[in-house]
């Protein structure tokens, strides 16, 4: 895992409207990067309603939301418009981005093998250094607990 005070690792990837996004485009802000297996399984919904029901806050306090899984821009576009989410979703179909942050590698479910992304979480500060990390990460209450750890 990275861990708080390392710089984060630089990405570019396409957000839910195919859009190019870059971690530098949010330089001299708090950006929650939080990485999910899967758009619209109920575990990340949870989690992405948690940001979405605290999205007031985080405007309030200035902290930009980044979500990464390794699913389509397609995929991404329709949990976005389900759930009505105000944040940025990124689709990291090659798992480089996950994987520079100790998020992406082997996983087993139901006795299959396969590769995945972990439910892992990095604030990055304004001068772009890791400020938190939340590994293995509850979906249940995790966006609360962002706000008041930044507090």
């Amino acid at each position: 895992m990275l861990s708080v005070g390392d710089t984060a690792p630089a990405f570019e990837l396409p957000d839910q409207d195919g859009d190019s996004v870059a971690l530098s485009d949010f330089r001299g802000d708090s950006v929650v990067v939080y990485f999910y297996p899967r758009a619209d399984t109920p575990g990340c919904t949870t989690e992405a309603c948690g940001f979405r029901d605290s999205w007031d806050e985080f405007e309030a306090r200035g902290i930009q939301v980044l979500g990464i899984s390794d699913d389509p821009v397609s995929d991404l576009e329709a949990f976005a418009e389900k759930f009505d989410l105000p944040f940025t979703l990124l689709s990291d179909e090659s798992g480089d981005v996950s994987s520079a942050y100790d998020s992406y590698g082997e996983k087993n479910m139901f006795g299959n093998t396969f590769d995945g992304v972990f439910r892992n979480t990095y604030v990055v500060g304004p001068d772009g250094d890791i400020t938190h990390v939340y590994e293995g990460v509850s979906p249940e209450g995790h966006a609360d607990a962002i706000l008041s750890d930044i507090e």
